[in-house]
């Protein structure tokens, strides 16, 4: 996770700032792999991360169903997406079982550890991993007072962990934390958890919007969760995927914006310059990585990253 892209963007004249590799998780949509109606509809979903779940959403007595059932959901699927399962949390009793299913479907590339409180929970997921020969990413949920405490450990636990979720609710219940609109009272949770998803170059995905037929709500929360540095955010809904995948891609203005400080970049290396002036503004090397980074995100999104930068020329200001 901490190699170098092989994204064109990186050939260029200038040596450029290292960027970690990157899967897109903008939208990690939950599927209750007990229901088979939602099963269907999750096969030709257009979410990043389709996310078969076996914990929460799933109830007690149907536990044994959604475990038969998980084998053909990830088999069937053909939607393009990373394919993962959120198994029950270690210690709860029903983890090895659903471990032991789903690390035998060839299609399973993640699974999400929820309630994740210490470094010994990644452990256990690694260690059956490994048992049963599969290279799989693990995503390490944060969902209680004890894991956010623990968090610094929890992301060095393992190399395969690649990504820390924040689960408001659990986190809620478990705090006694009172929940409003304005969300104030998860800024600390919930910028702890980004801020130490970047600390070790790990994704980092924000809270579900449980409101989810209120598009208004999703969007804003989402625009915060970006600006908080979130690079995706959890779904529950299918009609929230596009909402929230928009919401954490870059916006075209400050794409444009990107490309033209890239360009400045490469036409000011040449002529041994570090900083430089682009429209009034200065520009030195956190810029030019903030810019790298969107530009990167753009084009594992789909976008022509070359026909932008064409597109915006700079010329080097004079000496």
């Amino acid at each position: 996770r901490r190699g170098r892209s092989g994204s064109a963007l990186l050939d260029g004249v200038a040596p450029v700032p290292e960027l970690r590799e990157e899967r897109l998780r903008r939208a990690v949509f939950y599927v209750p792999c007990s229901e088979e109606r939602k099963i269907q509809k999750s096969l030709q979903s257009s979410a990043d991360c389709i996310m078969y779940d076996l914990e929460d959403g799933v109830a007690l007595n149907r536990k044994g169903l959604a475990r038969q059932l998980l084998g053909s959901a990830l088999a069937a699927n053909r939607s393009g997406a990373e394919l993962g399962v959120r198994i029950n949390a270690v210690g709860s009793g029903l983890e090895a079982d659903d471990l032991q299913v789903a690390l035998q479907a060839p299609a399973l590339r993640v699974v999400m550890v929820p309630k994740v409180e210490s470094p010994q929970d990644i452990y256990a997921v690694a260690a059956a991993a490994t048992a049963a020969g599969r290279d799989v990413r693990i995503i390490a949920g944060i969902e209680t007072a004890r894991g956010l405490v623990n968090i610094g450990a929890i992301a060095a636990a393992d190399p395969r962990v690649d990504a820390l979720l924040f689960a408001a609710e659990d986190y809620c219940a478990d705090t006694g934390i009172v929940r409003t609109s304005s969300r104030r009272e998860l800024y600390y949770a919930r910028a702890a958890v980004a801020t130490m998803a970047h600390a070790h170059r790990l994704q980092a995905i924000d809270m579900v919007t449980m409101d989810f037929r209120d598009q208004a709500v999703l969007a804003e929360e989402s625009r915060e969760g970006a600006e908080m540095g979130f690079t995706g955010k959890q779904v529950i809904h299918p009609a929230q995927v596009d909402t929230v995948q928009r919401c954490f891609s870059p916006a075209l203005d400050a794409l444009v914006r990107a490309a033209r400080i890239v360009n400045g970049y490469q036409a000011h290396y040449r002529l041994g310059k570090g900083a430089f002036d682009l429209d009034g503004k200065a520009i030195d090397m956190p810029v030019v990585k903030w810019a790298y980074r969107a530009l990167r995100r753009a084009e594992l999104a789909g976008s022509d990253v070359a026909a932008l930068l064409k597109a915006h020329p700079v010329t080097p200001s004079p000496p």
